[in-house]
């Protein structure tokens, strides 16, 4: 086993994923605050009391402290659907709900903005937004959508982004003689298969992640490479494989060990039908996504 192998299993086996498994995410009842008049603003009394339950659980590896979790608690219910379109965001209220200082909340709802989440606007307020004003390709606003109502929707478009995506850069990279890239995409296939024969699925995906990440980096398009993180998503959401190529088995690291023959033969066509096998179509999916062209 290379050294890279033995220190990416090892770091993998000291740690967990961080991501929320379907089902998890907290539901937060709310009613009309008396007195008050704003139209369903949250009364935040119902909610769970500790933030780090949450924050442990997902806001794990982007965002650490009370801000991270803050973040993705206010992030989980509006993608969930707890918090509404046109729904206010008190800063007031939040900060005394979760017992965070008015920077946190403040900085909290600025990243929310920065994601299309919420706006504020003077003399009106911070204010839930439309589901078509969000950033859809956010890696934070994925897996929210991944482990909430719109679960099935999310896994499939996806699976459809990938169908796009991977191939093509495939097809590319296999034009572009960076062999320093070969040889690490060689070395992910090496890990990949020795966690496999070891049962350690955590290794596995990880190798995998940076596998297609790398094999999008070697493709040479920048606008193709700034797509990747909806990759890295894809294959960091637990639960439900979003695509065959989520399993560890013989199948899955025999289609990535003939992607990396095809690139260091050069041979496109053989490296974007190799991908094409290797992301196994869902049922759903099969429907839209049009068969691989004759080149």
């Amino acid at each position: 086993m290379s050294t890279l192998a033995q220190t990416m299993m090892t770091a993998a086996r000291s740690s967990d994923s961080g991501l929320a498994g379907p089902g998890e995410l907290d539901r937060y009842p709310y009613a009309d605050a008396p007195g008050v008049d704003r139209v369903g603003a949250p009364v935040w009394a119902s909610a769970e009391p500790e933030l780090g339950r949450v924050g442990r659980r997902a806001a794990g590896s982007r965002g650490r402290g009370l801000h991270g979790q803050l973040v993705q608690q206010l992030g989980q219910m509006i993608v969930s659907g707890d918090l509404g379109a046109d729904r206010p965001l008190v800063p007031e209220e939040i900060g005394q709900r979760f017992e965070v200082s008015r920077t946190v909340v403040r900085e909290s709802l600025r990243v929310l903005e920065a994601k299309g989440l919420v706006s504020a606007r003077p003399n009106v307020g911070t204010r839930v937004r439309p589901v078509s004003d969000w950033n859809l390709l956010d890696s934070d606003i994925i897996e929210w959508r991944a482990f909430g109502p719109q679960r099935d929707d999310q896994r499939r478009e996806l699976s459809e982004l990938r169908w796009t995506i991977e191939p093509l850069a495939a097809r590319l990279a296999a034009g572009h003689g960076r062999e320093e890239i070969q040889q690490r995409l060689g070395d992910m296939v090496e890990i990949m298969g020795h966690s496999m024969a070891q049962g350690d699925a955590l290794t596995f995906s990880r190798a995998d992640a940076e596998f297609h990440s790398l094999l999008i980096q070697l493709a040479g398009n920048r606008m193709l490479e700034h797509l990747s993180g909806i990759v890295s998503a894809a294959l960091q959401i637990s639960g439900n494989p979003v695509t065959g190529c989520d399993r560890p088995n013989d199948a899955s690291l025999g289609h990535h060990a003939r992607i990396v023959d095809a690139l260091a033969a050069a041979d496109g066509a053989a490296a974007e039908t190799a991908m094409r096998q290797l992301l196994t179509v869902h049922p759903e999916v099969e429907r839209v996504v049009p068969a691989p062209r004759e080149h």
